[in-house]
């Protein structure tokens, strides 16, 4: 009884002009953040070093054991002078939020680059094949977001693709769509839309669906829209901490169609002209 009420707007829940990591599990949400928690902890430690706490994040836990000892009204004063307190001071390096949507978790991040450090841990993690991870699948660092709406994602990727794709900087891209619990967005037409502005940013931005130097990810959440551009996707294996750390051999007998020539003898060749006419000879002798 006489519990303050949390906030409103307070950013437990994921917002237009959030960042962080968009993370997707295999039907553990609560195993995930942990799994997350210490993943990006170490890294992050590695990185930009320790991260400092200040001295109130540990009166709050202190006081709260007290509380029971105080009359309500007491207690209630108390609280909304710490929620108070708690706006002011500086934000934990990584905070879940709630998504929005089942087995999706995003950390909020504060102070860092998410690309950098996802970028990072996935290359560390295909150099040295360590799995570190059970139930988290994929981890996409978000650079920004903005309400999933077209005219809304129009105007704040017009300068959000600038460092990539505007002259005099190019590269050849892809796009990458998906939604969740959302119905009124077209996939076909954000990519058009997406495409159109970074083909005017620079004319010689171009697609390419093979292996691009830039993945746009868009990750549309009920009305929330995430952007990121990342490097090595395909690399990467989609940014799947699952399917990174197999070795080319293993990846091979889930799925050889995606290997190159050299890596499966068996990918057939183009017939040349020789071959082509010495069937025909065949075939009408035959």
């Amino acid at each position: 009884a006489g519990r303050a009420k949390r906030p409103c707007g307070d950013g437990r829940k994921l917002e237009a002009g959030m960042r962080g990591i968009l993370i997707t599990c295999n039907m553990n949400e609560r195993k995930c953040v942990g799994e997350a928690y210490s993943l990006l902890g170490e890294y992050g430690d590695l990185l930009y070093g320790p991260e400092q706490f200040s001295d109130h994040e540990e009166l709050l836990s202190g006081s709260e054991r007290e509380e029971d000892e105080d009359d309500v009204e007491a207690a209630l004063k108390k609280e909304v002078g710490q929620i108070r307190a708690s706006t002011k001071q500086k934000l934990r390096r990584f905070q879940s939020v709630e998504s929005g949507a089942n087995n999706v978790v995003f950390i909020r991040t504060q102070g860092i680059e998410p690309e950098n450090l996802v970028h990072h841990i996935l290359k560390d993690m295909h150099a040295t094949k360590k799995k570190k991870t059970r139930v988290i699948l994929r981890m996409l660092p978000i650079s920004g977001t903005c309400k999933a709406f077209m005219e809304d994602m129009k105007k704040f990727t017009e300068t959000f693709f600038e460092p990539w794709f505007k002259a005099p900087n190019k590269g050849t891209f892809q796009i990458v769509y998906k939604a969740r619990n959302n119905s009124h967005m077209s996939r076909e037409e954000v990519i058009k839309e997406l495409a159109g502005i970074v083909g005017c940013l620079n004319p010689e931005n171009k697609v390419d669906l093979n292996n691009p130097q830039y993945t746009i990810v868009v990750e549309i959440i009920k009305t929330v829209c995430c952007l990121s551009v990342v490097k090595d996707y395909v690399l990467f294996r989609k940014y799947n901490l699952e399917e990174v750390v197999k070795s080319n051999k293993e990846a091979a007998q889930q799925n050889p169609s995606s290997l190159t020539e050299e890596q499966n003898p068996k990918v057939v060749k183009p017939e040349t002209e020789e071959e082509k006419s010495s069937k025909v000879v065949k075939q009408g002798n035959k």
